[in-house]
């Protein structure tokens, strides 16, 4: 029986959204229903509202997704009504060579935790399908799940911490403790300190890096970059970025992270780093962003490499307990990280504040009423 759900639908591609009741259909297969408790807004979510993707209007975003399960398909191993989970936007099969090499994140079949076209949308609009953006369409009351995407957490933990943790953590720290493995003593470098960017230097901070230097325009997000572990910051407004954190380090990072997605961060990335080093691009760039790197200075003579990331190569089945280990010992700030709490209503914004740089962290939607 379906389910009506208040939502935010992205239907204009100009980024906005509009407010709207939408029809969620009942739990096939390996399908969780969930009653989101609470959904953050990420960044890339208004990329995505914003960009003409070929695909049919309206869309259903937001993949930082925490709830508690209503009911279960009859292949939903493993979980139970009441269960209070997380749901991130890591789609994968389980059973490609990749997903059991522990590569969830670069599954070669992630359809397979969609409905086919023959079967009923999981969520509709008078009468109309409503495309389920990352198999998670968060901005939704209540949203349909495959259980691969889901994870268990424990009742301790709160909603709008399990949201933030569903992909800034993952990604974030991901990048750091997997794509990276950050070792004790090591220098880092993260250009762009707003929630993914300050979970990366939380990361560095436990992973007993030694050095780890924080890149912003905002004075205020510096400031709070202190708070999560980092050693430096550097205004990238006031100067040089890379001869600073050069000059700091004698030489360059062992390891750069760029969280936002722009070229000219992205190259700071690079010549940040020292010979032999790496650089990870986290952020998500605009298809048909181009890096004009010279080859010779920026990548052979240094010896650098440098690093797509997805996700922060993370399994979220391995890395969510971990992280709600280190947040409930303390060590991970989670807490700072939610910076604003707010109703399905105020997207708008919510989003506009995040564009203009005003407030740090996340914002989050734990209000559906």
């Amino acid at each position: 029986m379906a389910l009506s759900a208040r939502a935010a639908l992205a239907r204009h591609g100009d980024g906005s959204f509009s407010i709207e009741d939408i029809h969620v259909d009942a739990p096939l297969g390996a399908e969780l229903l969930i009653e989101v408790k609470a959904v953050g807004l990420c960044q890339s979510n208004a990329h995505l509202a914003g960009m003409d993707l070929g695909l049919p209007a309206p869309l259903l975003l937001g993949h930082e997704v925490a709830g508690v399960v209503l009911s279960t398909g009859n292949q939903a191993c493993g979980f139970t009504a009441g269960d209070h989970v997380l749901a991130a936007l890591i789609q994968y099969c389980a059973q490609c060579a990749l997903c059991l090499s522990g590569q969830e994140y670069r599954c070669a079949n992630r359809p397979s935790t969609l409905r086919t076209a023959g079967q009923a949308p999981r969520a509709s609009c008078k009468d109309q399908p409503v495309m389920q953006m990352f198999g998670t369409g968060g901005f939704s009351q209540y949203t349909l799940v495959h259980a691969n995407q889901a994870v268990r957490i424990p009742e301790e933990l709160p909603f709008a911490q399990a949201a933030v943790m569903a992909c800034s953590t993952l990604t974030g720290a991901g990048a750091v403790f997997n794509s990276a493995q950050v070792a004790q003593g090591q220098s880092v470098a993260v250009i762009g300190a707003g929630g993914i960017g300050l979970n990366a230097i939380n990361a560095a901070q436990i992973a007993g890096a030694s050095k780890i230097i924080a890149v912003d325009l905002s004075d205020e997000k510096l400031e709070l970059a202190r708070e999560f572990g980092a050693t430096h910051t550097i205004n990238g407004g006031s100067g040089d970025a890379v001869a600073k954190v050069q000059e700091i380090t004698g030489g360059g990072v062992d390891h750069s992270f760029e969280m936002i997605s722009l070229q000219a961060t992205s190259l700071q990335a690079v010549r940040m780093t020292r010979v032999g080093g790496d650089a990870y691009l986290v952020g998500l760039h605009k298809p048909g962003a181009q890096l004009p790197l010279d080859a010779m200075s920026d990548i052979i003579g240094p010896q650098r490499s440098l690093h797509g990331i997805y996700m922060g190569s993370s399994s979220p089945q391995r890395d969510v307990p971990k992280y709600t280990e280190h947040y409930l010992a303390g060590r991970l700030k989670l807490d700072a990280l939610v910076a604003r709490e707010l109703h399905i209503s105020q997207i708008n914004e919510g989003f506009a504040a995040m564009k203009a740089g005003q407030g740090v962290a996340r914002s989050v939607i734990t209000d559906f009423s």
